[in-house]
Formats: C-alpha cells, sequence, structure tokens
C-alpha cells in the first residue's frame, strides 16, 4: 500500500521592513539575530519581521492608504488583506527594534487596541503608521515541504521616518546597521535575505523596474519570477 503525500503546510501572510539610513556606496540597512531557540532560522540575521495578524488588519481599516502602495499589494486579494499586510510591517518593525515609522497624521487606534504597546506608542507620539512611506520590493514564499511557511512580503523605508531609539534586548539580538554592501560578506545569512539585499540594491541605483520579484521554490530549486 503506497503512501499517501504529505500535504504542504499552508504559508502565513508575512511582512519585513528593510529600514535604509544613507546613500550611494555609504548606505546601510537594519539587521538582526534570531534567537537560537527560534522555530524558524535560529540564529540567522534578518530584517525585522512577522506575520500577519486580526488586529493589523483592523487597524490598517481606519488608515487611508495611497493607491500606488496598496495596488502591487492587492492583486487578486482584498484591500482589507493589503492593508494589514502594511501594517504588519510597521507593528514588527516597533516590536523587534523599537523604532516607529511614523508620519504627522489623525489616527485612534481601534477600542480594545489602544493598550497594544505599538499603538499606544504612536497615540503618545500623536502620529500615523506611515504606511504611505513603504515601497513595496519584494515576495518570498518559503519551500512546500518545510513545517513552518511564510509568504513574507518585504517592504523597503526610508530610516528617516523611523523614531525611536534602538532595542538592546528584544525579539531579536545584535540589531545593528550594516553596510548594504558588506551584509553578505560579514553575517550568516540565507538566500532569501541575499535576494532581498540585491533586490533593495537594485531599487537604490535606479534599476528595479516596476514589477516585484518574487522567490519561490519550485521542488528543491528556488526561481525567481515576477508578479
Amino acid at each position: 500500500m503506497s503512501e499517501r503525500p504529505i500535504r504542504p503546510v499552508r504559508p502565513r501572510d508575512a511582512a519585513s521592513v528593510v529600514l535604509v539610513r544613507g546613500h550611494g556606496p555609504a548606505a546601510e540597512v537594519l539587521m538582526g539575530r534570531r534567537r537560537g531557540r527560534a522555530a524558524f532560522l535560529p540564529n540567522v540575521y534578518v530584517f525585522p519581521g512577522g506575520r500577519v495578524d486580526r488586529a493589523d488588519v483592523a487597524v490598517g481599516r481606519r488608515l487611508r492608504l495611497p493607491a500606488e502602495v496598496t495596488a502591487p499589494l492587492i492583486r487578486r486579494r482584498r484591500d482589507t488583506h493589503a492593508s494589514g499586510v502594511l501594517v504588519a510591517a510597521i507593528r514588527e518593525t516597533f516590536e523587534e527594534t523599537g523604532l516607529l515609522l511614523a508620519e504627522e497624521a489623525p489616527f485612534e487606534a481601534p477600542p480594545g487596541l489602544a493598550r497594544a504597546p505599538v499603538w499606544r506608542a504612536f497615540g503618545q507620539l500623536g502620529a500615523a503608521p506611515a504606511v504611505g512611506r513603504l515601497t513595496y520590493v519584494a515576495r518570498a514564499i518559503t519551500p512546500a515541504m518545510s513545517p513552518i511557511r511564510f509568504n513574507t512580503r518585504f517592504f523597503m523605508a526610508d530610516a528617516a521616518w523611523a523614531r525611536g531609539e534602538l532595542v538592546t534586548e528584544g525579539e531579536l539580538l545584535d540589531l545593528r546597521w550594516v553596510r548594504l554592501a558588506d551584509a553578505a560578506r560579514i553575517l550568516p545569512l540565507v538566500d532569501v535575505t541575499l535576494f532581498v539585499l540585491r533586490t533593495v540594491a537594485r531599487h537604490l541605483e535606479g534599476e528595479a523596474g516596476d514589477r516585484v520579484p518574487l522567490w519561490r521554490y519550485i521542488g528543491d530549486t528556488a526561481h525567481v519570477l515576477y508578479e
């Protein structure tokens, strides 16, 4: 009797932000090391990010989102999905780094969420999540046979919009600004992170084009497709 094939785990929606500081050859990106006990990618350096939750969608409904930001995200998904992804990117950045991507605009968190640290911080600052300052640059899907899978949208943002101080002992360890040109040489990185770094470099050089690259596996081989 033949064994039944294992059904792949459905990937969870996630978002990640590449904060960029400086210009040209001196441009730096913010990265941190995942803890050794992390179930996903332990001990490697990554950009701040994490999965989208229902609260992100609830917050997103209260924000005015520029069409140029949401349009590449929507495709066959609802507007609320796009807003949730953008909010998750900003929330996770705060939770993992202590930095708020904020801009002066009216904002009030939904009832029941105002006490969450990230939305309380926005309230104290009198600012709104700077979703309009995010640029959608890449997407990556974890291999089909991985026990933990993510469908991650990667954004880049100018660190000039980040307010606050870097945390020293948060979800990510050894948070540091690293020269974009040096990151691949001096840090332990996985293939997806290298792909995103190359994509960010093309954006900074004005060579990215209009289509968003998608990194996904077909069998055991990674391919770069385009949305």
